[in-house]
């Protein structure tokens, strides 16, 4: 004969299966890599508002060679120091390359139509589900994919790489991601993703400005003007040329988020369970001890 598993109807879920939801955590050696990243992504960034010559108008414009050199390792430390940190699986990297594809297919979608980009929506979940290191990954990877696919590949590919994983890094950076869920989850990233859509227009705003010459004397940057003159040009750029096409991208993500937000976060948690993302699932008895199934006996 037999016997029955000597698990008892009493035997609850472990920790690592109430857990199992969690984002994917971020070791210090993670830490160090994203701190690295974001350092050299503000200093290619602003660098030209603290120029004291013309030679920013043009060398500005070459910095993406050297950009994207550094960025490309950098982002294989990241992933590389998370998966060490963490003890994922290759399955991990390829849960990464399924949702870069995806990212990258729905950003042609809205593109040119008023700033209605799919693709924001997705990142803003994605990054709560994976977590802020693998959630910068995760927007370079589909922002460069992206720029693949529609023949977008430019100077201005990397930062657009930088922001967007800034962008992705932020959902992942959002409280609660245990225990918040339903409706008020929702909520909270429709709220992050809103203003964070602007903030990725201005980034990339500041970039462009830079080295585009020519314009109204009130919009235009000058090159070794103090910081306090320079700021308020760049502000009335912005409102002058990509206000309306931010408001697009920050709606659109708003709405997704809050129409088909819930499932496509089930999905995704769904999804990073199968993969591995998380420990095994074990059992614990009453007595809080272990407990599996007892070998079959004939």
């Amino acid at each position: 004969m037999t016997p029955s598993p000597s698990t008892s109807p009493n035997s609850s879920p472990s920790t690592s299966s109430r857990a199992s939801a969690r984002p994917i955590r971020l070791g210090p050696r993670a830490v160090a890599a994203l701190v690295l990243i974001s350092l050299i992504g503000a200093m290619a960034f602003g660098w030209p508002l603290l120029a004291d010559s013309s030679a920013a108008l043009t060398s500005h414009s070459a910095d993406a060679p050297w950009l994207f050199a550094a960025l490309l390792p950098l982002l294989v430390a990241v992933v590389v120091a998370t998966i060490a940190d963490s003890g994922m699986d290759a399955k991990a990297v390829a849960m990464l390359g399924v949702l870069a594809a995806v990212g990258a297919a729905l950003r042609p979608l809205g593109a040119g139509t008023a700033g209605l980009e799919p693709m924001f929506f997705l990142m803003v979940l994605s990054g709560r589900v994976l977590g802020p290191g693998f959630g910068f990954v995760l927007g370079a990877v589909t922002m460069f994919a992206s720029a693949l696919l529609t023949g977008g590949v430019g100077p201005w590919m990397p930062f657009q790489m930088l922001s967007m994983g800034w962008f992705t890094m932020g959902a992942g950076l959002l409280p609660g991601p245990e225990r918040l869920r339903g409706r008020a989850e929702l909520l909270m990233l429709s709220a992050y993703g809103f203003p964070a859509a602007f903030a990725y227009g201005t980034i990339m705003n500041l970039y462009g400005w830079t080295i585009v010459p020519g314009l109204a004397s009130g919009v235009s940057f000058v090159s070794g003007d103090p910081l306090h003159e320079n700021l308020p040009r760049f502000a009335a750029y912005v409102v002058a040329t990509s206000l309306g096409w931010d408001l697009g991208r920050a709606a659109l993500t708003v709405v997704l988020t809050l129409t088909v937000g819930g499932t496509v976060l089930k999905a995704l948690r769904r999804a990073t369970r199968r993969a591995n993302f998380e420990a095994q699932v074990t059992f614990e008895g009453p007595g809080g001890a272990p407990r599996g199934e007892a070998p079959h006996r004939t």
